[in-house]
């Protein structure tokens, strides 16, 4: 659908990246800033994917790189998580509904630029339409908040975080890349599919579970990405 307009993909990592790549179609390579960007098409979507390395200013950079050089209307954040919610277990897959950094002083981006009515980066209403009608087709996909924060969770931070944001997942770059597509008034969703829980804790539950949790990611995030081609919505 050539009305289609252009969609970025943002992984955090390569292995998250690597389910994604075998679908990229007439795959055109280029490099701006040491990173590496894959243009093509996906499930009759023009995208443009990447994994921008781990951490928010990271993951800025790559956003920020979509917008201005390749002109994507929207971004999807997919790849992998860890659950904060009791009731998300190994392997589910949560959708964004809103955002926010767990590890950021609450008046800095509402008393501050860019002057937020909240602490939180609410996702469009469209996306999330969308979102709902893949997670209805799907078990273990749930839709929700998720926090971002430069921490690995430990048992104390992880009840104070859940008091708080009442999240459904963790991670370290969704927050920074929501705030960039805030900023340009650019379209944003992340979908992530859980490596670790309150249960199985540690980074050694990170690195066994992540390539199985990056392909359940790449298969929902085609779902969306079918879904958006049936709607030609953006």
């Amino acid at each position: 659908m050539d009305s289609l307009k252009k969609i970025g993909l943002i992984c955090a990592g390569d292995e998250e990246l690597k389910p994604f790549l075998p679908h990229i179609q007439n795959c055109t390579i280029s490099q701006k800033a040491m990173l590496q960007f894959h243009e093509g098409w996906i499930e009759g979507v023009p995208v443009v994917a990447l994994y921008s390395g781990v951490c928010k200013v990271n993951a800025a950079i790559a956003a920020q790189i979509l917008i201005d050089r390749y002109d994507v209307s929207a971004l999807v954040n997919a790849g992998t998580a860890g659950g904060m919610d009791p009731g998300i277990q190994l392997f589910d897959t949560v959708i964004s509904t809103q955002v926010a950094y767990h590890d950021v002083a609450d008046d800095i981006l509402t008393e501050f630029h860019p002057w937020m009515p909240s602490i939180y980066f609410d996702v469009d209403k469209n996306m999330i339409d969308v979102a709902k009608s893949v997670s209805g087709k799907l078990p273990h996909v749930y839709l929700g908040r998720m926090v971002t924060g430069e921490q690995f969770i430990t048992d104390g931070l992880r009840e104070r975080i859940n008091a708080k944001f009442a999240p459904l997942s963790v991670d370290m770059e969704t927050g920074s890349i929501a705030h960039v597509c805030y900023v340009n008034r650019v379209l944003f969703i992340a979908i992530r599919s859980i490596t670790d829980t309150a249960d199985h804790q540690g980074i050694e539950n990170f690195e066994a579970n992540c390539a199985k949790a990056a392909v359940i990611a790449k298969d929902i995030t085609l779902e969306f990405l079918g879904e958006l081609a049936r709607r030609d919505t953006l």
